[in-house]
């Protein structure tokens, strides 16, 4: 190697022993400071409207909600065979409700109505926060 390679090289390692001699002086100060000493936060008269403000934050967070008729498995084979007016065989029966997910969480069932010439779903069962969390187990 010539030298102007091994010069930064050493620069380096004296900035890398640099740094962590800081570090170790900053954990040292660290330890010795006391401890934080926080006061009891849970103010009534503020907590409606620290509601209020973290509510703000997620109401406006976009998410994908779709529904789906059902579900089934095929081959490759028979992938590459489907064409118009082919029909895929579903895991479900006709006259069973939809599942309603959102970003991917089923969160209730319901059934396909037209209004206005428009698809819509008409929720008939919504899924409780309890068992949503149990099917993620």
């Amino acid at each position: 190697m010539s030298e102007e390679t091994q010069a930064p090289q050493a620069d380096t390692v004296d900035d890398w022993a640099e740094a962590m001699a800081e570090q170790a002086e900053t954990v040292t100060a660290e330890a010795a400071a006391p401890a934080a000493v926080f006061d009891d936060l849970e103010d009534t008269a503020s907590a409606p409207s620290m509601e209020n403000a973290n509510m703000d934050v997620i109401l406006d967070i976009p998410v994908t909600v779709s529904m789906e008729i059902g579900r089934t498995n095929i081959s490759i084979r028979n992938l590459l065979q489907l064409n118009q007016g082919s029909v895929v065989e579903l895991d479900r029966l006709a006259g069973e409700p939809m599942d309603v997910l959102v970003n991917g969480t089923l969160v209730a069932h319901g059934e396909v109505v037209v209004v206005n010439e428009k698809f819509g779903i008409r929720l008939t069962d919504v899924i409780s926060p309890a068992e949503r969390v149990k099917k993620l187990k």
